[in-house]
């Protein structure tokens, strides 16, 4: 990675929300490391890198820490968003990577803290013992008071943007880019699309409770259908009793309108209700009065 040669005052700072998504990148390449290393022993006997797992893991950052901060002076993460570390201690104004001493420290304090934690917890989570007792209480302290040196460096951080960790704060070593960085365009073309379809989308939903589709497909069909003469077969109302002009099975309960069409009793009826100008949708005849069929049908005509 190259490192810049301007002074100090042309490097652009870093956002924290840059930062924050380094450490981020970090955690999950560390995870996706680690669940690729153990999925290697998934043949072997269940529990055999339990005993090992804190030495393991640390000698896997280990090799991470090898290329990355001390090769390039840049996490993988801080690589991927075009970060990299500065010796904030030099007292020069030019650019200056990390020395070996910080890089260093950077290792002890980041991939030997972790280690220690995890071991301590190993040993003296099952001794009984007062002095091993007296141990671990101080060990738990120290934790803790590391937990809220870190909390209220983070709070520092919100407030100034440099220094994301307490390790960072310890070494002097802040985050910068690695090359100038150009100003964005940002572009409205996607985000005024989405706002122009969810408008028109909740325009829609509230006109179509609205229209009575029912009616509208009627009034299509009698347009785009226009109702011929009547032929001399269909001029008598028990021709039209053999099926309902809304369903078109047999008539239950036989009603008229008016007109020479029979419906089903619960057909016209329900139709009615929903809509009081409800039209025969083979005539086109308004519903004058709901009567039932006085006609008689025959058996032999089923």
């Amino acid at each position: 990675m190259a490192s810049s040669t301007g002074n100090e005052k042309s490097v652009n700072p870093v956002l924290r929300i840059s930062q924050l998504d380094a450490l981020e990148l970090n955690k999950a390449l560390e995870q996706l490391v680690w669940s690729q290393f153990t999925s290697c022993f998934h043949g072997f006997k269940p529990g055999i890198l339990a005993h090992f797992e804190p030495e393991v893991k640390a000698f896997l950052w280990l090799i991470l820490w090898r290329f990355t901060v001390y090769s390039k002076n840049a996490t993988v993460g801080q690589a991927i968003l075009n970060i990299q570390y500065k010796n904030n201690l030099s007292l020069t104004e030019k650019y200056q990577p990390l020395s070996k001493q910080q890089k260093l420290w950077y290792l002890i304090l980041t991939v030997g803290g972790r280690w220690f934690e995890e071991r301590c917890y190993d040993l003296f989570s099952n001794r009984q013992l007062q002095s091993f007792c007296k141990i671990k209480n101080y060990i738990n302290f120290g934790a803790g008071l590391l937990k809220l040196c870190g909390l209220v460096n983070f709070l520092i951080f919100l407030q100034k943007g440099t220094f994301a960790t307490l390790t960072e704060r310890i070494l002097g070593i802040r985050s910068v880019f690695c090359k100038r960085q150009t100003v964005r365009q940002v572009g409205f073309e996607y985000m005024n699309r989405e706002l122009l379809w969810h408008g028109f989308a909740e325009f829609l939903i509230y006109l179509l409770p609205l229209i009575n589709v029912q009616k509208l497909k009627l009034k299509i069909s009698n347009w785009c259908l226009p109702i011929a003469s009547l032929s001399s077969s269909e001029n008598t109302l028990t021709t039209h009793c053999k099926e309902c002009s809304l369903c078109g099975e047999w008539p239950t309960m036989p009603h008229t309108i008016g007109c020479l069409h029979v419906f089903c009793y619960y057909c016209i009826k329900t139709n009615y209700l929903f809509d009081m100008y409800f039209t025969c949708p083979k005539c086109g005849s308004e519903v004058h009065s709901l009567q039932p069929l006085k006609y008689k049908i025959e058996m032999t005509e089923l």
